[in-house]
């Protein structure tokens, strides 16, 4: 993914994954929209998943995601919090994250419906 990020202009800072999900945190250009870096990355990402020997060649990406802005000076709060999912899942898991991350900072026009293939 590392690999793709930097492709497009828009060099990842951290990447970390978790059985259900990823972060991701990453220098964005001006050049690209949130929209076209999503759709490529999950495309190149699904192929190569399906080429590897232990691939899953069923695996898909959910149609929705959660992209956020994140200002110079929380850069590194950030880049540790992706840093540590693991220890963070291990209390709550990803779908009671974002609805809560939803609710503390009011974002409007968040859709769980869209949001989760559930």
């Amino acid at each position: 993914m590392a690999s793709i990020f930097k492709d497009l202009d828009n060099p990842a800072l951290i990447i970390n994954s978790m059985p259900d999900h990823v972060h991701i945190l990453f220098r964005m250009s001006k050049n690209v929209a949130i929209t076209e870096i999503v759709e490529h990355v999950k495309k190149s990402s699904s192929k190569w998943i399906k080429k590897q020997p232990a691939g899953q060649q069923t695996f898909y990406w959910q149609k929705g995601y959660g992209a956020f802005s994140v200002s110079r000076s929380h850069v590194d709060i950030v880049r540790k919090y992706i840093a540590n999912q693991e220890v963070h899942h291990a209390k709550m898991t990803y779908i009671d994250e974002v609805d809560s991350l939803m609710k503390k900072y009011e974002v409007d026009g968040y859709i769980p419906d869209y949001y989760w293939d559930l």
